[in-house]
């Protein structure tokens, strides 16, 4: 083969791989946060933060996929080139009436994973508001009933944080879930099996790494979006430049997990950012 082809052939594959990117609940100015913990708010991204990330995908020509467009078409040979895939979780109020009409004016699409616990509660979407948001034709994902730590649970609790969580948004929205995203990244062996026995398509976890065509759709990586990422942070991470920076942060906060258990490492975790 040439050096070429061979050029051609990598150039395509580059192509081939997405980004993931996961956020979380959008500060609106004048509107107070679903909660006030340091550990929340590292995750929340101010409103304006956020349009302009979205503006900058715009203005070079990229596309904002949902979870299934990046599944049918991105991570196939039929893929637009600078894609990435933009996801939300838990289903804060800022979903529907910040995130939806900034992505609306982009031509962007996206996955919203809801946890069906949380529709009414403060901060959060009502049913009402989340079969709007569905019907302006932006994805609805499941985050699990509670957003409980996953692999902590027995085999009935994953049954509930899975199965039931699926059928409780589908009669909600009136439309199938087929994507799931695990609470906190946790996720093993068995939270994949219960969620390919409920009828899911994909499960989404916290590993920092492009998706690619030959990445299992349920072991899908994403990379979280923060408060303190900064413009040009975040055009790198969607260019996949320097990911083994944030991948080495989360291998020692792994560890850390694996050696404190989710409990302890959270409670020490809220301690250190108080």
């Amino acid at each position: 083969m040439s050096s070429e082809a061979q050029s051609t052939k990598h150039s395509a594959r580059q192509q081939n791989r997405v980004v993931f990117l996961m956020y979380h609940e959008l500060e609106i100015p004048g509107r107070a946060l679903c909660h006030s913990e340091a550990g929340y708010s590292r995750y929340v991204v101010k409103e304006t933060q956020f349009r302009s990330q979205i503006h900058w995908l715009q203005e070079v020509g990229w596309h904002g996929l949902s979870a299934g467009d990046a599944l049918a078409f991105a991570l196939r040979n039929d893929c637009e080139p600078s894609s990435v895939a933009v996801t939300f979780d838990d289903g804060c109020e800022s979903d529907l009436i910040s995130a939806a009409p900034i992505l609306k004016e982009a031509g962007c699409n996206a996955t919203f994973y809801i946890t069906v616990r949380f529709l009414g509660q403060r901060g959060h979407m009502k049913q009402t508001q989340l079969r709007e948001l569905a019907a302006l034709g932006f994805e609805i994902g499941c985050h699990s009933m509670t957003h409980a730590y996953l692999t902590d649970l027995d085999d009935r609790g994953l049954q509930r944080e899975i199965s039931e969580a699926k059928a409780e948004l589908e009669e909600i929205i009136g439309k199938q879930v087929e994507h799931f995203s695990c609470p906190g990244g946790r996720c093993d062996a068995r939270v994949i099996q219960v969620a390919r026995h409920a009828g899911y398509r994909s499960v989404a976890n916290s590993r920092v790494r492009q998706n690619g065509p030959a990445t299992d759709s349920f072991d899908l990586g994403r990379i979280a979006i923060l408060r303190g990422t900064e413009l040009q942070a975040f055009q790198e991470i969607c260019r996949a430049e320097g990911l083994w920076k944030i991948q080495a942060g989360n291998r020692l906060r792994g560890a850390a997990k694996q050696v404190l258990g989710n409990s302890l490492y959270d409670r020490g975790r809220a301690f250190l950012l108080r």
